[in-house]
C-alpha cells in the first residue's frame, strides 16, 4: 500500500504492529469513541514533569496567585486548541499533517510540516533525557552506581521502551496509556502526600507580584509548554473516531484528558517551589531528579519508576507522531520504520544532551518558544480553517496536488511566514548562555519600544517588561487565525464545491 494514498476498506491495524501509515483510515477501523480521548492525553500529561512548571513560573517574577491563574488559564485554553485540531481527524481519519493539506496545499503542507517534525524530535527528546537525568539522580542518591555508564545505559533503556511501543502503533499505545493512566495518577497522588510536609505556605505567599507583562510570559510558556506543545500532533489521536462522534465531545475530552492533571500539578509544584529555595534552583537542571529527591528513600524507586513510565508515555505519542510527519513530508518508508528512524535522533540527542549540556531548563524553554511561535501561527490557520469548513475532507485530494486543494496555497504560507517574522521579533531570548544559537530574536522590540538591549561585562540582558513577555507566540496565533478567517473563507468554500 502506497502512503501517498486513501487506503482501501479493510483493517490493518489488527496486527500486533500498526501498519498503516498516513493513508486514510478505513470505515471498518474507526470505532473510537470521544472520552476514549481521555486516556492518551491524560496519560501524557499525569507526569511529575508538570510540577517543574510551578519553578519555571517563579522565575518570571509573579507571586503564587499569579503564577497560580496563569497556570490554569494557559493549560485549559491550549488543550482546548487541541481539541479544535482533533476536529479535524475525526472528519477527515487522516493525521494532522495530512489534514493540514488542505490549508496549505498537498506540497505547501511541507513548510509547516517540517516545523512540526522538529518541535516532535524535540519534544520526545526533552521528556527523554528527563527521565534520563532523574535516572541519574535517584542512582546516585542510593549509591548504586554514577557517572557515564549509568547515563548511557538508562538512555538506551529508556529509548528502547519509547521507540518499541511507538513501533507497535496507534491500538497498542492506547491500551498501555490505558493502564498507565491508573498507576501513574495514584502513585503521583501519593507523591503528594508524602511531599506536603515541604510546603512552607509562608514563604510561598510572601514571594511579591510582578507586572502584567510578566504574567503574559508565564503565559505564553504555559501554553507552548503544554497545550501548544501538542497541536501539531492532536488530529493523530483522533482519526479512528466514529464519523457520527460530536465535534464537542472531541473538543471536551481532548480539554479534559488534557488539563486536568497539569492544573493540579503545575499548582503543587508552585508550593513546592515557592517554599524551597534550593528545591526552585535544583529543578533547572534536572526536573524529575530534584523533585524525587525530596522523598523519603524507601520510595525513591518506586516514583522513579513511575516518573520515568510518565516521561515515556508522552514521549511515545511524540515519536509515533513524528514518524507520521516524516512520511508525510515524502519520505516513503513503513510507518513503524519512520518510527525507529526517529528514535535514532532520539537516542543520539539525549546522550549528546545528558553529557554536554550544562543545564536543562535553558536550552528546553529557549527551544519550547522558538518553534513555539510557527507553530502557533500554523495552529491558527489550521484552527481557522477547521471552524470555517461545514463539510467532511475530500480524502482523494489530499494526496492530489491537482485536486481541490491544490500543490500550494500561498494565501497560508504567506500567513505563516509573515506571522513567525513578526513573532519571532516580538520573543527574546531568556537563556542567552545556555542557548546562545537564539540571540537573534527580539529584534522588533527596540524600534517598537517595546525593550532596549543592555549590554553589560557580567551578561547582557533585555531591558523592560515587554522584553520577557514573548508575545509574539500569542501574537503568531491571534494573527494567523484572523487572517486565515477572513482571507481564505471563499477559497475554502470554492473547495468544498469542487
Amino acid at each position: 500500500m502506497s502512503t501517498t494514498s486513501p487506503a482501501p476498506d479493510g483493517a490493518r491495524s489488527s496486527t500486533l504492529v500498526e501498519t498503516t501509515g498516513i493513508e486514510i483510515i478505513a470505515e471498518s477501523e474507526r470505532t473510537a469513541r470521544p472520552r476514549d480521548l481521555f486516556w492518551p492525553w491524560f496519560a501524557a500529561n499525569v507526569s511529575v514533569f508538570g510540577m517543574s512548571y510551578g519553578s519555571y513560573l517563579l522565575g518570571f517574577g509573579i507571586s503564587f496567585w499569579q503564577a497560580t491563574i496563569v497556570a490554569v488559564i494557559g493549560i485549559i485554553i491550549s488543550f482546548m486548541l487541541c481539541g479544535l485540531v482533533a476536529i479535524a481527524g475525526k472528519r477527515g481519519s487522516a493525521p494532522t499533517m495530512v489534514l493540514s493539506r488542505a490549508a496549505f496545499g498537498v506540497h505547501g503542507q511541507k513548510v509547516p510540516g517540517i516545523v512540526s517534525w522538529l518541535t516532535s524530535i524535540g519534544w520526545e527528546t526533552s521528556l527523554a533525557i528527563s527521565a534520563v537525568l532523574a535516572t541519574a539522580t535517584v542512582f546516585e542518591i542510593l549509591g548504586v552506581g554514577a557517572g557515564s555508564t549509568v547515563t548511557v545505559i538508562a538512555a538506551l533503556a529508556i529509548a528502547t521502551l519509547i521507540v518499541g511501543a511507538s513501533v507497535l502503533g496507534y491500538h497498542t499505545i492506547m491500551r498501555l496509556q490505558s493502564i498507565l493512566t491508573w498507576a501513574t495518577g495514584a502513585m503521583t497522588i501519593l507523591f503528594m502526600i508524602l511531599t506536603i510536609p515541604h510546603i512552607d505556605l509562608a514563604a510561598v505567599l510572601s514571594a511579591p507580584s510582578g507586572p502584567p507583562q510578566a504574567m503574559i510570559g508565564a503565559l505564553v510558556m504555559v501554553m507552548t509548554g503544554f497545550g501548544l506543545g501538542w497541536i501539531n500532533i492532536a488530529a493523530d489521536w483522533s482519526r479512528y473516531q466514529k464519523r457520527s462522534a460530536s465535534d464537542g465531545s472531541i473538543v471536551l475530552w481532548n480539554t479534559i484528558g488534557g488539563a486536568a492533571a497539569p492544573v493540579v500539578l503545575v499548582t503543587f509544584g508552585l508550593l513546592l517551589a515557592g517554599s524551597d529555595p534550593a528545591l526552585d534552583e535544583a529543578i533547572a537542571g534536572d526536573p524529575i531528579g530534584a523533585l524525587i529527591s525530596i522523598l523519603p528513600l524507601w520510595a525513591l524507586v518506586p516514583f522513579w519508576i513511575v516518573a520515568v513510565l510518565t516521561l515515556v508515555s508522552g514521549a511515545v505519542l511524540g515519536i509515533y507522531s513524528s514518524g507520521l510527519t516524516l512520511i508525510s513530508l515524502g519520505i516513503d518508508i513503513p510507518r513503524p520504520a519512520a518510527a525507529a528512524v526517529d528514535g535514532v535522533i532520539l537516542t543520539a540527542g539525549t546522550i549528546w544532551v545528558a553529557f554536554f549540556a550544562q543545564n536543562f531548563i535553558g536550552p528546553f524553554q529557549s527551544f519550547l518558544i522558538t518553534l513555539g511561535v510557527p507553530i502557533a501561527a500554523w495552529a491558527g490557520i489550521l484552527i481557522a480553517d477547521v471552524l470555517s469548513r461545514r463539510a467532511d475532507y475530500d480524502e482523494q485530494a489530499l494526496f492530489d496536488p491537482r485536486g481541490r486543494y491544490g500543490a500550494f496555497d500561498w494565501i497560508s504560507i504567506g500567513t505563516m511566514v509573515v506571522a513567525s517574522v513578526i513573532g519571532w521579533g516580538l520573543v527574546v531570548n531568556s537563556f542567552a548562555e545556555d542557548a546562545p544559537w537564539n540571540n537573534w530574536q527580539g529584534y522588533l522590540l527596540e524600534p517598537l519600544g517595546m525593550g532596549t538591549f543592555v549590554e553589560d561585562p557580567a551578561g547582557s540582558y533585555w531591558d523592560g517588561n515587554w522584553a520577557y513577555a514573548n508575545v509574539g507566540v500569542l501574537f503568531a496565533l491571534v494573527f494567523s487565525f484572523l487572517v486565515t478567517w477572513f482571507a481564505r473563507r471563499s477559497r475554502i468554500r470554492a473547495q468544498e464545491r469542487g
